[in-house]
């Protein structure tokens, strides 16, 4: 075997540079902080609307004194935004008492039966156009079992979509027996 004759020499010398990934990270500092700017710029803050009870013209009057609905009222449950809803027609008494199913634990939800002394048509009308006149958006009508039904939903200060819904169970002349019940969506905004 031959000895090699090379000569020791001084390992070479690689630095790297933390520049490429500080120029990556400056980036995203500076686009953060201008998407920040552009918030605080055009933030207009949450606006909070005062809900009452709308003065509708022709069908059925609102029973401003009424409290069959009252202890659906929990505390912050529903928001203020959406307790506007619990209002009842002229002529309305209960049916049954108020259930309150979850009863704190997990999704808000509150049933009561209830009589009104008018036909379905105008029951429903009635709730249509009050509610629909406070921001309420009517998006089912008719039930599975096919009796009338309106399903109306709003956005909460809360950060939920709750829901009303009128389900007539049974209609005579000049009389409607009904569920008023009002629930909190599972789903966030």
């Amino acid at each position: 075997m031959e000895l090699v004759s090379d000569r020791p020499k001084a390992p070479l010398t690689t630095t790297t540079s933390i520049w490429p990934a500080a120029v990556v990270v400056i980036l995203a500092v500076v686009v953060l902080a201008s998407f920040m700017v552009i918030n605080l710029i055009s933030d207009q803050g949450v606006t909070s609307t005062t809900t009452t009870v709308p003065l509708v013209v022709g069908g059925l009057a609102t029973d401003a004194t009424s409290g069959l609905l009252a202890p659906c009222q929990q505390p912050d449950n529903p928001p203020a935004n959406i307790a506007g809803a619990l209002l009842v027609p002229v002529g309305t008494r209960a049916n049954g008492a108020t259930q309150l199913p979850n009863a704190g634990a997990g999704d808000y939800d509150c049933y009561r039966p209830l009589t009104t002394s008018a036909n379905y048509g105008a029951l429903l009308g009635y709730y249509q156009s009050h509610l629909e006149a406070m921001g309420w958006n009517l998006f089912s009508r008719g039930a599975a079992n096919g009796k009338p039904q309106s399903l109306f939903q709003k956005s909460g200060s809360d950060g939920f979509y709750w829901v009303v819904g009128i389900t007539v169970r049974s209609s005579s002349t000049g009389t409607t027996s009904w569920t008023f019940t009002i629930y909190q969506n599972s789903d966030t905004i």
